[in-house]
């Protein structure tokens, strides 16, 4: 499996990632009971007008699996979306893109995520790579999001900015 920065102006690229997120937060919004996820309604020019860093594992041939979008706000990386296509599941597709992403991309930054706290597979995949769960919030009624993260590594000697110089 190969992780590669994603160029939504291409519109493949752009069409494949649309397609893979409808299909991921499908299955989420089954888990956790909560059919209005906002990236479920999303068009394809909404998704490409995000603000975001896209991030995609591609399979051997060339196939987009899965991918992740991030955004930094100061000394923190905020995970906006981890999809992975459902007839890849359980490949270990998930973990590596969060693992690139972790490790590879922003060691010791500070580094937040939510999701749906009754998807047990998010939830496990988040707590296995290290990251903190934090308080529950229902941004709507009928929702319970769960948020997970991860302390900047040097906070306490740099004043908090975490290591912003690594990006």
């Amino acid at each position: 499996m190969q992780i590669r920065a994603l160029d939504l102006t291409d519109d493949a690229t752009a069409a494949a990632v649309h397609r893979i997120g409808r299909a991921a937060y499908t299955v989420e919004a089954g888990l956790i009971g909560f059919d209005g996820i906002p990236a479920l309604g999303e068009s394809l020019a909404e998704m490409r007008g995000r603000a975001l860093h896209w991030l995609g594992a591609f399979s051997g041939d060339g196939t987009l699996d899965g991918f992740l979008a991030w955004e930094e706000e100061a000394a923190v990386v905020s995970i906006d979306r981890l999809c992975v296509d459902p007839g890849r599941f359980r490949r270990g597709v998930g973990s590596m893109l969060l693992r690139h992403v972790l490790v590879e991309m922003f060691p010791g930054r500070a580094v937040e995520v939510t999701t749906g706290a009754a998807n047990a597979p998010a939830v496990t995949l988040y707590e296995r790579l290290g990251l903190t769960r934090g308080p529950d919030f229902s941004p709507v009624p009928g929702l319970t999001m769960a948020s997970f993260g991860r302390a900047a590594a040097n906070a306490a000697c740099d004043g908090g900015r975490g290591s912003s110089d690594r990006v």
